[in-house]
């Protein structure tokens, strides 16, 4: 089998350790493997397949000879060295958002859209996390008949802030135990006990960065660029696993049955009609795999002719970030 030279840009972080950990249980038909990260994680030592690699500084001389890059990035760092990626002619797959909404890079989730990898010019999109998640759940429905609307609340684990924000949540349990106050870091205030209705920037139309995606990424995604969506993000005390609650409204009417038999068909989705005797799944089920969990599918209430609610959970550094870009890696090198 032939085998390619693979870059994970980030790799120190808790996406680049995934997507290690992906290519590793993927079996990935890797070459030279080089592991790069910013100045700060130069020289720390990382092990895949039970050899140490040594991370390097990333500069623009660090992707010659390079079939793929791995992106776990900022949005800054990606922006700067994508043209060197490209021009060193490997195929960059991006877990920033810098180039979602970029009309000639291709945004991917296998399941859904993996015809449109084809059209990339070096550049591919990892999407959001609960972007990924949500559209795993919905498009099974989107595939009888078209959603015009979502609205969807979603619950976002702090390692969704990465490392930071588990070691904030961890600290606050810690100190709050001792009857002591841990200080500040990643949220702008306590997580431990508490929700933070607000991830992303704020926009001038009150949402925020994190809740407009959902609605834009969505739409190049399913192929609905009129897709509306109305999404409220919020931060909640859990570890590991997004959920998200969504009620979706359909061109044509489906009958709940009729969604419940497409989800539990589509690849990479489980129906949690019997899930330990609950009809619903939890971000604990979810943690450390792949598949998207459905559950609590029923009528909406306000439009009873086509719309449609649902909860669904899923591991975002996985199928939400690492896996995901592996998926799209195989597509692209034509593996598998």
């Amino acid at each position: 089998m032939k085998k390619y030279n693979v870059a994970i840009l980030g790799a120190t972080g808790c996406v680049g350790r995934e997507m290690l950990k992906v290519l590793a249980e993927h079996a990935f038909p890797v070459g030279e493997l080089r592991l790069l990260a910013s100045a700060r994680s130069a020289g720390k030592k990382v092990t895949y397949c039970g050899k140490e690699y040594t991370v390097e500084e990333a500069g623009a001389a660090s992707f010659a000879g390079m079939d793929l890059v791995l992106g776990a990035a900022s949005n800054a760092l990606a922006k700067q060295l994508a043209p060197e990626i490209v021009r060193a002619g490997a195929v960059f797959v991006d877990n920033s958002s810098a180039f979602r909404m970029e009309n000639d890079v291709p945004l991917v989730v296998p399941e859904i859209n993996p015809d449109d990898v084809a059209r990339h010019s070096g550049i591919i999109a990892n999407p959001n996390c609960s972007t990924i998640i949500a559209l795993m759940a919905v498009a099974p429905i989107a595939r009888i008949s078209p959603i015009e609307a979502m609205t969807a609340c979603t619950y976002q684990a702090v390692s969704g802030a990465g490392q930071g924000g588990m070691e904030q949540l961890e600290a606050e349990i810690s100190a709050l135990s001792e009857g002591k106050q841990a200080p500040l870091a990643t949220f702008p205030c306590q997580i431990a006990y508490n929700c933070i209705p607000h991830i992303g920037s704020r926009l001038e139309n009150g949402f925020t960065t994190e809740e407009m995606k959902m609605q834009n990424e969505g739409r190049k995604i399913l192929h609905l660029p009129q897709l509306r969506v109305n999404c409220t993000c919020v931060r909640v005390p859990v570890m590991r696993s997004h959920s998200i609650a969504i009620t979706l409204r359909t061109k044509e009417s489906v009958s709940v049955e009729a969604a419940a038999q497409a989800i539990a068909s589509a690849p990479g989705c489980v129906l949690a009609s019997e899930l330990n005797g609950r009809d619903y799944p939890t971000p604990l089920d979810t943690t450390d795999q792949d598949l998207v969990f459905v559950g609590r599918l029923r009528r909406d209430l306000i439009d009873e002719e086509r719309g449609l609610s649902l909860w669904c959970c899923g591991d975002q550094i996985r199928k939400g970030a690492a896996t995901n870009a592996v998926q799209i890696a195989e597509i692209a090198l034509g593996i598998h």
